[in-house]
């Protein structure tokens, strides 16, 4: 008997086989969507009239994704302002933003420390408004007693201030001691869980700071038109 030939058995093809197939053909067929928003706009002129609705619609999500991660970043580092842009940057800053400003003089180490550790800060903490200004650009005549002088707004209320060396939390002043003041005040939301710093018996820093900052008694007449810190 005669037979013939049989047809090859049709294999069945594998899913997953197949997935991958129609993923690389719609990553052939929808080139923008591996680009930037820059890319995007140069290739207008590439596309016909079904492929610019889907591509407008893909630029709206990546431009709505990209604003959120800016929102969500925000900030992230210590800006130098001038006294002209305070109130601009501090005083009528952002709503419900917490604004957190340094005055200082780079003459004074305790201020350069402080730089450091607020540069630090803000890249950790990108929602929170960081910035640094020279005093004088701020306030004339303001007395070296009172530096560093550090100012938490939100809202244009000032909700913390620590003045002097001692408010800021001494020469020594660590970082993780900084960003446990700083969230004390609420500017900022820590995952310490407790003060860094040795607690320090209250009496002490109050006649300390009445010594070192706030008596004037002993002052010169140079001294007696100087700004007192506030």
């Amino acid at each position: 008997l005669d037979f013939g030939i049989l047809p090859p058995k049709e294999e069945k093809k594998d899913e997953t086989e197949e997935m991958v197939l129609r993923l690389q053909k719609e990553a052939t067929a929808k080139p923008y969507e591996k680009m930037t928003l820059a890319q995007l706009k140069e290739a207008e002129d590439d596309f016909d009239d079904e492929d610019m609705r889907a591509m407008e619609t893909y630029r709206q999500k990546r431009l709505q994704e990209w604003k959120a991660l800016q929102k969500t970043k925000k900030f992230g580092e210590l800006r130098e302002i001038s006294g002209d842009q305070y109130v601009k940057e501090v005083t009528n800053a952002e709503k419900d933003v917490w604004v957190i400003i340094h005055l200082y003089r780079s003459s004074i180490q305790m201020c350069l420390l402080l730089n450091q550790h607020l540069s630090v800060l803000a890249r950790k903490f990108p929602e929170t408004k960081f910035v640094k200004a020279v005093v004088n650009s701020c306030i004339q005549h303001y007395h070296d007693r009172c530096l560093p002088t550090v100012f938490v707004y939100k809202n244009g209320q000032i909700e913390g201030k620590f003045i002097g060396i001692i408010e800021c939390g001494g020469i020594n002043l660590k970082l993780e001691e900084l960003e446990w003041k700083l969230a004390e005040a609420g500017a900022i939301q820590t995952d310490l869980e407790e003060n860094p710093k040795k607690q320090i018996v209250d009496m002490m820093v109050s006649s300390i700071r009445n010594t070192s900052i706030y008596d004037d008694s002993n002052s010169s007449n140079s001294d007696s038109d100087e700004t007192k810190c506030p």
